[in-house]
């Protein structure tokens, strides 16, 4: 079990304080296993077994528990010598289960930890029971520095830079990188949990009928990462091969991806007008194995994932982001985190002076002196051109100084 430390010191960090601690992320992110850790620091910090309750409502053994019910287990459980460190997964199985939280919170000495993998755990209900109450924390499928010490255990790597591709084609779930998996293996394992994440998160729950209609939508975006679109220009997209779809269904599905993690959109935000627009928006997976999982590979969309895989370790740093819209043009990314932003311009390489004067130029319109980074991924990556970073996209997933 390779230890994830930013995740547990993030969460760690809320340990005995007021707050219900909300682990959520798409299935197979690393949610249980990261609960698992949290436990073991309880541990390492005194807390005895018998004050440590960990139930995991995927199982069998919780099949129709209620809330009520649920409220009434926990509660049989409490220790009588001190807190009770209660760990609840796939807690979003229950109905209702805000309510017995809550309740278990408000009435005795606990501390609780949650996890859950789809939209129930994001909804109104965790607003209207555990308001103020309750902290929330995203776990990613892994970052490439993660996928590197994983990597290490089963074979060497040598050159960062080189492994990049691999961590592209194979992404980061962490069941791809127990073992030394082969290409159509490791997308049988991703292919089992998109279908799982589909059907259960999304189909069932929802009860969707038009299951075609849903994967058509899918398989769009997962073609078109990193470029605008709407609902619209998926709907004519769709009406063009005689599938007819309306636009309100389009963005109910989208949601529906987002609610699942399956999804993140990004909007765009004018950097002259300082506002966010409310169209023409992108949409990045949650990881780059599930674009060649359902589509097969090819190298033909490598920069869009490249963009793909910065985007992600924004998020995982905490930064928010969106996509800057100038006068002349966009940028790829904005990061913002506290009082710290970047501007960030993603390219898998540059061939020529005109291209590599474009993508200077659209960072170079911007007049303020916040970092600017142009990211690449070929041999000649690194230097600095006018007070804007050039780097290697492996050399900056690695570093710390942003």
């Amino acid at each position: 079990m390779i230890f994830r430390e930013n995740y547990v010191k993030r969460i760690m960090a809320f340990a005995d304080t007021p707050f219900v601690k909300v682990i959520t992320g798409i299935r197979r992110s690393g949610k249980s296993t990261i609960m698992l850790m949290l436990m073991d620091e309880l541990r390492n910090r005194g807390v005895p077994d018998e004050r440590i309750v960990n139930m995991r409502f995927d199982s069998m053994e919780f099949e129709g528990l209620t809330s009520g019910q649920l409220y009434e287990t926990l509660k049989s459980l409490l220790s009588n010598t001190g807190r009770t460190y209660i760990f609840l997964d796939e807690v979003q199985e229950i109905p209702s289960w805000e309510k017995a939280v809550n309740s278990i919170y408000a009435d005795f000495d606990v501390d609780i930890y949650v996890t859950g993998s789809n939209s129930r755990m994001m909804s109104s209900e965790i607003a209207t029971y555990l308001t103020g109450r309750y902290v929330s924390f995203r776990i990613f499928t892994l970052s490439f520095s993660e996928y590197l010490t994983f990597k290490k255990q089963y074979a060497p790597v040598e050159n960062a830079h080189k492994e990049l591709a691999n961590y592209i084609k194979l992404g980061g779930f962490p069941a791809v990188h127990l073992r030394d998996y082969s290409q159509d293996d490791a997308y049988t394992i991703v292919r089992d949990i998109y279908n799982s994440t589909i059907f259960s998160d999304i189909v069932k729950r929802n009860q969707i009928r038009k299951v075609d209609q849903l994967e058509r939508v899918v398989k769009f975006v997962f073609d078109n990462v990193g470029r605008t679109f709407s609902a619209k220009s998926i709907s004519d997209y769709l009406k063009s091969e005689n599938r007819s779809i309306d636009n309100e269904t389009v963005y109910s599905y989208l949601e529906k991806l987002e609610g699942a993690y399956i999804l993140h959109r990004c909007s765009r935000y004018d950097v002259q007008g300082k506002e966010l627009l409310k169209t023409q928006e992108k949409f990045y997976l949650a990881d780059s194995s599930l674009k060649y999982s359902v589509l097969g590979y090819n190298d033909r969309g490598v920069a869009a994932m490249l963009e793909n895989v910065v985007y992600l370790e924004l998020l995982r740093r905490e930064y928010k982001v969106c996509i800057g819209k100038t006068q002349n043009g966009e940028i790829d990314f904005i990061a913002e985190k506290q009082n710290n932003k970047i501007y960030i311009q993603v390219t898998k390489e540059i061939r020529s002076d005109e291209t590599e004067k474009r993508e200077y130029d659209r960072l170079l319109e911007i007049s303020d002196n916040y970092p600017k980074y142009l990211l690449r991924a070929d041999e000649f990556a690194g230097g600095n051109y006018e007070g804007i970073k050039t780097m290697h996209v492996a050399d900056f997933l690695l570093s710390e100084e942003y």
